[in-house]
């Protein structure tokens, strides 16, 4: 009878509780799995539709849309993002760009060595930036990009494709 009461009472309360926002189970999940692998759980925006991770650890994490957010400089995020998730790391990753000193270039591994530090470090191809683990502590804001002259930019193909440009 005891049972049949916590029962009734776990099920009106569910159906009683408030929708929680959309996605917003989805980045908690996510932000779990990153703190599980030593990782800060604000990596990746607040607008996180859904993630996958396979039995070899490779992380596939979906975007609502491509859009720009901030840590301490400015990154894109692609619709997609893709790296290799182990202990400490997110290698060979795809799908994020960081502003320096008015050029973009991609993130190739974002990786915390020692978690005492308070470092992070982003792997930009040329060189390794050290950040302060703090500032990915929670999701950023990410404002939708689509259809802008920056992501114009980041698909130029080639000066064929300016209609400024002079041709023989």
């Amino acid at each position: 009878m005891a049972s049949i009461i916590i029962f009734s009472v776990s099920l009106l309360l569910i159906l009683l509780s408030p929708p929680a926002a959309a996605g917003s189970g989805m980045s908690s999940s996510l932000q779990k799995l990153l703190h599980s692998q030593g990782l800060p759980g604000g990596l990746f925006p607040d607008n996180v539709k859904s993630f996958d991770l396979d039995s070899s650890g490779r992380l596939e994490v979906e975007l609502d849309g491509p859009c720009l957010a901030k840590f301490e400089n400015r990154v894109f995020f692609e619709s997609v993002l893709r790296a290799n998730l182990s202990f400490g790391g997110l290698i060979g990753m795809e799908g994020l760009t960081q502003e320096e000193l008015f050029l973009w270039f991609p993130v190739k591994g974002i990786f915390v060595t020692d978690p005492a530090s308070g470092v992070i470090l982003l792997d930009i191809g040329l060189a390794r930036k050290q950040l302060s683990v703090s500032l990915f502590e929670e999701p950023p804001s990410c404002k939708a990009q689509q259809g802008t002259i920056f992501e114009k930019a980041l698909n130029f193909r080639g000066f064929d494709e300016i209609p400024f440009v002079w041709r023989d």
